[in-house]
């Protein structure tokens, strides 16, 4: 905390004891109902506090990461909480979830998820490399067999394979060319082919 924010904090705590120490002064031939409302109002407070804290937790599993529109052969993914679209694709049987990263060329795993769609990271062969955020790092090619989002398959999807630390694995365009159309609309990222 800064001091500003910590002269801020003094200000408002002496303000609310000034408050509370007034209604406890008027309010005293009437102790016994002021502890009720204030444990009423206590008790409100923390259900409120707690009724966030679960939709926090979840939110996701309530309102979905990913909506598939079979009619209109659209996918409408909302945006999440830190700015990003994700989409998880089922590759093979195993579901990887990717951050979509139009700024991204290539399809780029991270090696905990090369290796859950069975990928071995130690028989690739690291020849290339991608300037990250982080640096240069040491990409290896691979193929994906069977990828899949929603009703739409697709066969030989080409991947990088990062050498490099990675929370998540990346989207990019070789795969998102494959739709007709990619549109942002307002907090919703749109995919049709």
């Amino acid at each position: 905390m800064s001091g500003d924010d910590i002269a801020s904090f003094l200000y408002l705590a002496l303000l609310g004891s000034v408050i509370v120490g007034y209604y406890l002064v008027s309010n005293r031939n009437k102790m016994g109902e002021l502890a009720r409302n204030a444990a009423l109002w206590g008790l409100i407070f923390v259900g409120a506090i707690a009724g966030v804290a679960l939709w926090q937790d979840n939110r996701d599993k309530v309102l979905g990461r990913q909506m598939v529109s079979v009619e209109t052969g659209s996918i409408e993914v909302p945006r999440a909480p830190d700015g990003h679209f994700y989409l998880t694709l089922d590759v093979g049987e195993v579901p990887i979830e990717f951050v979509v990263d139009t700024g991204a060329t290539e399809v780029v795993l991270s090696l905990q998820d090369a290796r859950r769609v069975g990928i071995d990271p130690d028989s690739l062969i690291f020849s290339g490399q991608a300037q990250t955020a982080n640096g240069s790092v040491r990409t290896a090619s691979a193929t994906l067999d069977d990828v899949r989002l929603g009703p739409f398959e697709d066969g030989r999807v080409r991947v990088s394979v990062n050498e490099g630390a990675m929370d998540t694995s990346l989207l990019g365009m070789t795969y998102l060319r494959r739709f007709g159309r990619i549109e942002i609309a307002g907090d919703r990222l749109v995919l049709e082919r």
